[in-house]
């Protein structure tokens, strides 16, 4: 099975956002789009491989947050079929709320960042459940509820690997730094647990997050991923505890996570 990475260069950095291409004995799968805003950035990695966006008959995307699925609309108004969790897949037919809700936190850089997001047309949006199968270009890939960074966050299962959005965290490429993706208001700790456990128990021999590429020891990118996880929570937690203003707990978190990277 061949799985060609994409590396959609966001914001002109490599290996920052991946879409990923499946052929098919029917035709190419793509799972994540990226944000609009990378749109040529993939129309130009596509054309690498004598493809063009029109090409591509089936897109699964992990969740809605704009960096996954900014660019669905797009190809579903080119003939794409989007596969997407229930609970997103009315953001993706009218992205307005989604847009608004984007806008609180990024002001200004909306457009610098996500570019422009157009709704899919309802009859090429599929909802997707937990466990559902989706035969896609001659391939079944298997949806995996998995949340904890967003509630409408699925992992998917193909063979023996699975493309695992952000669920499974962060992995700079050349470094190996693992790095914690964690949006507000969104991210539940208890919740997230149990999506790692849910994972580990189904013991892939590799794993493609969205950011970035793919990741041979599966395992140990979940558990590293989980102890950042407690270890960011309990910084936290004992801050607002000692009472500390929000601004000074988010300066020390920058700054400790700084020292962390480096």
């Amino acid at each position: 099975m061949e799985i060609i990475v994409l590396d959609l260069e966001f914001l002109s950095l490599p290996q920052t956002i991946a879409s990923y291409l499946i052929p098919g004995p029917d035709g190419y799968v793509m799972v994540e789009t990226g944000p609009a805003s990378t749109l040529p950035n993939l129309r130009r990695r596509l054309a690498e491989h004598n493809l063009s966006t029109s090409d591509i008959g089936h897109v699964l995307v992990t969740h809605i947050h704009l960096d996954h699925s900014g660019a669905a609309g797009w190809l579903a108004q080119e003939g794409a079929q989007v596969y997407v969790h229930e609970v997103g897949a009315p953001h993706l037919i009218d992205p307005q709320r989604l847009l608004s809700s984007a806008g609180l936190i990024y002001g200004e850089r909306m457009d610098e960042l996500w570019g422009e997001t157009v709704p899919a047309p309802a009859e090429r949006v599929t909802a997707v459940n937990d466990g559902d199968v989706i035969d896609a270009a001659g391939l079944q890939f298997t949806a995996i509820n998995t949340p904890g960074h967003a509630w409408h966050h699925h992992s998917y299962k193909l063979e023996n690997i699975a493309f695992t959005g952000d669920a499974a965290g962060i992995r700079l490429t050349k470094s190996g730094l693992v790095d914690l993706p964690a949006p507000p208001p969104e991210f539940k700790l208890e919740v997230w647990h149990k999506s790692i456990d849910r994972l580990l128990a189904e013991n892939f021999s590799a794993i493609y997050p969205t950011h970035f590429d793919r990741i041979e020891d599966a395992r140990a990118q979940l558990e590293t991923l989980r102890a950042l996880m407690d270890e960011s929570a309990e910084f936290v937690r004992l801050r607002m505890v000692a009472g500390e203003e929000r601004d000074a707990i988010v300066a020390d978190y920058v700054a400790w996570n700084h020292a962390r990277m480096r």
